[in-house]
């Protein structure tokens, strides 16, 4: 079973957000980051549990600089085998898809997992991109996977319930909550870490389609409005006309 993990750098979200460049560029300076928790905690653990159980490799995959380098040694001391980082500063979800399909094509992944999301973007968008560059299925929002031979029985999230879904053959994934629980790096998988293969390769030719025009921080929250228990009508009113929840 060969298996490619998706990971990406997030910041911790104890972090104070800013931004620089005329709101242009999230500021870095001072910030703790971390492995996306959604790609560690469930699309990692799950790929490593598999391969625990069936054989095979777990690689991860990173785009980003050598500021990366410390979370994708995280993720090796949890049990990857070896990790690659694709050398680029991507600006949009596009151009992090097509760089991680155009390395991984020849490849003869398996399965390919990421997290449902990013927890400073929350677009959801990469993995649906790699499948439609892989020409390959993809299956959002995956709470558990099990495999036998070929074939991959999934559940998923939906509105409403849950997909069970069977898949033959190669596949992207995004994990989402029950995929797998968090596993914390011991001793023995840190000291690993640090010997563990780190591939460092140079981007294909792929270019931006987007560009931000600005970022802004949500508005900041209104005073807290007391109402009297027995004046629910006012409290109707307020959730109506002010909350605009109702």
């Amino acid at each position: 079973m060969k298996l490619l993990v998706c990971i990406s750098k997030a910041p911790d979200t104890t972090s104070r957000i800013s931004f620089t460049d005329g709101d242009k560029r999230f500021d870095e300076s001072d910030v703790q980051f971390i492995v996306n928790p959604y790609d560690e905690w469930y699309a990692l653990v799950r790929a490593v549990e598999l391969v625990e159980a069936h054989g095979g490799s777990v690689t991860t995959i990173i785009v980003g600089d050598s500021t990366c380098d410390p979370i994708v040694r995280k993720a090796l001391a949890i049990g990857a085998t070896d990790a690659v980082r694709i050398d680029a500063s991507p600006t949009d979800s596009s151009q992090v898809a097509r760089l991680i399909s155009n390395y991984a094509l020849d490849k003869s992944y398996d399965i390919i997992f990421t997290g449902k999301e990013t927890i400073d973007h929350n677009s959801s968008a990469v993995p649906a991109m790699i499948a439609e560059c892989m020409d390959l299925p993809y299956v959002a929002f995956a709470t558990s996977i099990e495999v036998e031979g070929q074939v991959s029985t999934l559940h998923c999230e939906s509105g409403g319930g849950t997909n069970n879904v069977s898949v033959t053959g190669a596949f992207v994934l995004s994990a989402s909550k029950g995929m797998a629980e968090q596993r914390i790096p011991n001793m023995r998988g840190i000291m690993s870490a640090r010997t563990k293969p780190l591939a460092v390769v140079a981007p294909s030719e792929v270019t931006p389609t987007t560009e931000v025009s600005k970022f802004t921080l949500p508005p900041a929250k209104g005073d807290c409005v007391m109402v009297d228990a027995d004046n629910a009508a006012d409290l109707v009113r307020l959730l109506r006309e002010e909350a605009k929840i109702i």
